[in-house]
């Protein structure tokens, strides 16, 4: 098939284009917001070409994956005409929740997908038709030395996005353990919390070295109140880090048993990242050096529409091991098998 999309999320984009089809992403001059083109920070293959908007009209497209209200207006100005038409929400809703209209609901014609099963919950999509999707990961391997007794934060401008992000949680994750923050917008953000620079530094890198550098440290923080489902925390978990994170919105169906501490109590969350970078050992039991290893498969090159979804996977390297629990005693529910959206594993 040929895909038309534009290039919004980069992260969730580097995964989608792995799949077996051509990508038609538009590109302008300025490379704006509506034309941004293909990405210069990720690898994506040569299956993603570039179109400028006059030539649209004469290209061949299959479907048009919609990803912001107004690109249904680009799609009558540069396409001139409506093939199937996917929008595909990768946020939770804000304001007047779990009252909150999509802009896709009750357009003909147009099936809108989710990313996560919470998303399509609380999203009220009127008549249009919804399926989900779930997100998909390039995996980058199982890096994890945890070298360094500092915990990772990834989340872009975390100053704008405040409480949504959890910004205001850092300065108790900081007491706990130091903290590298990782993202677009991060610098400056230890004088916002009013924290010294050493127990907060700011790193702002391209996806390969944010692995590397994400693998160098002993545990993973998703401080995150209101997202999606963040794909750091996939990528972390892929990586074999440690995880520790909010129990909010779909953390509690992405992390498997033994993988780390999720939870809505502060005092849990701290403590937790206290022992991690205190204790190695108890890291890497829970990120499957030692123990139990069990990650969720999230497969790249999902096609919204399709038949095929992700499907789950636990990999286990000592199949007889207790799964680790939590410091308030509980376990995290292991998800069953769904349809595989790519037989092969993703390399």
């Amino acid at each position: 098939m040929r895909i038309l999309l534009w290039h919004v999320h980069g992260s969730w984009t580097t995964a989608f284009v792995q799949g077996p089809h051509t990508y038609v992403v538009p590109v302008t001059p300025d490379r704006g917001p509506d034309g941004l083109g293909r990405a210069r920070t990720f690898d994506w293959p040569g299956t993603v070409v570039e179109v400028e908007p006059e030539r649209l009209a004469q290209q061949d497209v299959d479907v048009v994956v919609l990803q912001r209200p107004h690109e249904i207006g680009l799609v009558d100005r540069w396409l001139r005409r409506r093939p199937p038409l996917v929008y595909l929400e990768h946020n939770a809703p804000h304001g007047d929740v779990p009252d909150t209209r999509h802009p896709a609901a009750d357009i003909p014609g147009v099936t809108l997908v989710h990313v996560t099963h919470f998303n399509r919950l609380m999203w009220d999509a009127g008549s249009t038709s919804t399926t989900v999707i779930e997100h998909g990961i390039v995996d980058p391997g199982p890096l994890w030395t945890g070298e360094l007794p500092h915990a990772a934060v990834v989340v872009n401008e975390p100053v704008r996005r405040g409480r949504t992000t959890g910004t205001d949680l850092l300065p108790p994750f900081a007491a706990a353990a130091p903290l590298d923050v990782f993202g677009m917008g991060t610098e400056g953000l230890a004088a916002h919390l009013g924290l010294p620079a050493d127990r907060c530094r700011s790193h702002e890198l391209t996806q390969a070295r944010l692995h590397a550098e994400m693998a160098r440290r002993r545990v993973y923080v998703h401080p995150v109140r209101w997202t999606s489902l963040g794909l750091s925390l996939l990528e972390a978990m892929h990586l074999g880090m440690p995880v520790v994170a909010l129990a909010t919105t779909e953390v509690t169906e992405a992390v498997p048993p033994g993988a780390g501490v999720v939870s809505n109590r502060l005092d849990v969350l701290t403590d937790a990242v206290r022992d991690f970078v205190a204790d190695p050992l108890s890291a890497a039991a829970a990120a499957g050096h030692l123990g139990v290893q069990a990650a969720p498969w999230f497969p790249p090159g999902g096609c919204p529409g399709s038949s095929r979804r992700p499907r789950w996977a636990a990999r286990r390297s000592a199949p007889h091991a207790p799964p680790a629990r939590s410091r308030a005693g509980d376990t995290h529910k292991s998800i069953p098998a769904s349809h595989a959206l790519q037989r092969r594993r993703p390399r």
